[in-house]
């Protein structure tokens, strides 16, 4: 190979030769605080969010912001867990703010498990690889790099425009600054809406552009604790009352039963646009169940596809199980851990009242601490949808916009509980199957990252006025 392309070779494996989607100046300016932001380690316990704010404040400080419009937050014992809120305020008092909501910190990656490694942002083959190069860097980035540059064209908006990026999203008994604002510094936050993570886009298998997706609602995870109790004994004298055996059939009954369906006006929306979709026996399914929820056999149809069965319900699953204490003593403890994502408008106590019962007397079950808010779904608020879809028909033209519920959990849910409405934004493309989101070799497509970065910032202009 020629030195020169030896050199440029060497040079996109490191990450360090601009893509070709970086044309413009400004482009490259967002991709360096991508890139720092990325290589910036935040994963709880290990790296620091602190660290990672203090970066994003510097580059709203270099464009404009005073110190008055910037404020970072932690608690002393989480030093390293600490978030930042900017703002950009508008030229009328009476228009409600909008908030940008991203979260710093990363699920964790141990280099010898990846191809690369996964605090150095590489860019190979169309991609960019990395721990949070997805979630939710790109979008923190895209956040903080839309304020820098308010700041920098002299923008004044209508509306006032606050941004806060935050830690503990990924970890549940980390310290989470989303929720610490949301009972502690709610003034700080308050908006009339808020943008978050959670929508995107669909690619199919070619990496073609099917739709775009504006996330309005999420399941609440919650965690609870199955325990079942003996007094033991010799391995040489079993007898029926086993705790492993009692806590087995407590997860066999967990695994057997099915929550009832449950409809809310964005899955609702999101069913039936997917039934004309669909057609065929699954659109047909789909149908049917809208009309009837206790259609057990077009449930039976719908659920083979597991998104659309978690879309529809309540779903619990055994996720760890711990039991006995030597290979020749009968079990005195045996514990297991069942995840919960609890459909909107249920909650944990029922949820626990249903485990209860599938368990039986025999087996304990406790919700484990920290117990999630109640899922609130907001409207499906024309004034918060429609500038999206404008926005869109302008930047991916011919899509459809599909509303849908996640079947996961964002920080959404906790500025819900103070009446924030919170929405994934539509706009970032990935493709589920290969993204490696919280596994392995975890990647966007450049295109598909500088493309959301125009459209999102086009959009809360829209919405900022």
């Amino acid at each position: 190979m020629h030195k020169a392309a030896l050199a440029a070779a060497m040079m996109t494996t490191l990450g360090a030769s601009p893509a070709a989607a970086q044309a413009r100046p400004d482009q490259k300016a967002f991709f360096d605080l991508y890139k720092e932001m990325v290589e910036t380690n935040t994963v709880v316990n290990v790296g620091s969010c602190t660290q990672a704010a203090a970066q994003v404040g510097a580059r709203l400080k270099a464009a404009g912001f005073a110190d008055g419009d910037i404020t970072y937050f932690s608690v002393p014992d989480h030093p390293r867990d600490g978030g930042i809120v900017a703002v950009l305020k508008g030229s009328d008092p009476a228009a409600k703010p909008i908030l940008l909501l991203g979260h710093l910190d990363v699920v964790a990656a141990k280099r010898e498990d990846w191809a690369r490694d996964p605090f150095t942002l590489v860019e190979e083959g169309g991609y960019y690889y990395a721990r949070g190069a997805v979630d939710d860097k790109a979008m923190s980035a895209i956040w903080a790099d839309a304020m820098v540059r308010f700041r920098q064209q002299g923008y004044r908006p209508k509306r006032t425009i606050k941004l806060a990026l935050t830690c503990g999203e990924e970890t549940t008994f980390a310290f989470n600054g989303a929720q610490w604002l949301a009972q502690h510094r709610p003034d700080l936050i308050a908006a009339d809406f808020a943008l978050n993570e959670g929508g995107g886009g669909r690619l199919d298998t070619n990496g073609k552009r099917q739709l775009l997706a504006v996330q309005v609602g999420e399941k609440a995870a919650q965690n609870f604790t199955f325990v079942a109790t003996n007094p033991g004994g010799h391995s040489s004298a079993p007898t029926p009352d086993n705790a492993i055996y009692e806590l087995a059939d407590a997860i066999k009954a967990v695994q057997g039963y099915e929550f009832p369906i449950r409809f809310t006006d964005t899955t609702r929306a999101y069913f039936s646009a997917s039934a004309s979709r669909m057609g065929g026996d699954v659109g047909g399914a789909i149908t049917r169940l809208l009309a009837d929820p206790a259609d057990k056999a077009a449930d039976a149809i719908v659920s083979r596809d597991k998104v659309m069965h978690s879309t529809l319900r309540t779903t619990c699953v055994a996720t760890l199980v711990n039991a006995g204490h030597a290979e020749n003593a009968l079990p005195q403890r045996a514990t297991a851990n069942v995840n919960c994502r609890i459909f909107p408008g249920e909650t944990v106590d029922g949820t626990l009242a249903t485990l209860k019962k599938l368990a039986g007397p025999k087996v304990t079950v406790t919700a484990n601490q920290p117990i999630r808010p109640t899922a609130v779904p907001p409207a499906l608020d024309p004034k918060v949808i429609e500038p999206m879809r404008q926005v869109a028909a302008r930047h991916f033209p011919g899509l459809p916009l599909l509303p849908m519920m996640s079947t996961g959990a964002t920080d959404g849910v906790f500025l819900e509980a103070i009446g924030i409405p919170v929405y994934g934004v539509p706009g970032t493309f990935i493709d589920p199957a290969t993204s490696g989101v919280h596994g392995l070799n975890e990647r966007i497509g450049v295109k598909n990252l500088y493309d959301a970065r125009d459209y999102l910032f086009d959009l809360v202009k829209a919405y900022a006025g």
